[in-house]
């Protein structure tokens, strides 16, 4: 067999088996490349109204208590948070709760900036295939990134085989003559 005519039957072949998945990591790989651009996806970071001179006086454990005392994020125990991103630059820490809500509370005053759903964690679970299941992420989501790879390797290849073989015969005839 033929290596052009073997790349071809791979490439028909492997795409329908990938069809499903690949169309969910594109779609949920957009919103995820759009997230910073619309605050449905991902709250804006917001920015403390203080300027603290050097660093804030604020500890962890005082966050920890203005963030427990916000009722959407239905946290009792330090542990149950998914995430806590402090952002010096701007003044905040952001509290993610399992349950996709996010406070940002001003390292200064303890204010609650903002308090709204993060939908970009979803996407991004989404787009690895984790939030079906962690099987699915592993026999189903990496396969098919595993066969686009393979689809792109002979994607490239049948595109570059033409011109290649017609510089060859280019080249043939150049020599006869």
């Amino acid at each position: 067999m033929k290596i052009g005519k073997l790349l071809r039957d791979i490439h028909h072949w492997a795409s329908p088996v990938i069809m499903l998945p690949l169309g969910v990591m594109i779609i949920a790989g957009l919103f995820l490349m759009l997230k910073k651009d619309f605050d449905w996806i991902q709250p804006p970071t917001q920015r403390s109204a203080e300027v603290a001179e050097g660093v804030p006086d604020t500890t962890l454990a005082q966050l920890y208590e203005a963030a427990v005392a916000v009722p959407e994020l239905e946290i009792s125990a330090w542990e149950e948070f998914e995430r806590i991103d402090i952002r010096s630059d701007r003044g905040i820490a952001k509290f993610i709760a399992p349950n996709r809500w996010e406070a940002q509370i001003d390292l200064v005053t303890l204010d609650v900036l903002s308090l709204e759903y993060r939908r970009s964690d979803l996407f991004e679970q989404i787009h690895d295939g984790s939030f079906f299941a962690d099987w699915v992420k592993t026999f189903i989501f990496l396969p098919a990134g595993i066969i686009l790879l393979v689809l792109w390797l002979t994607g490239i290849w049948l595109f570059f085989e033409p011109h290649i073989k017609r510089w060859q015969r280019s080249r043939r005839r150049a020599a006869k003559r």
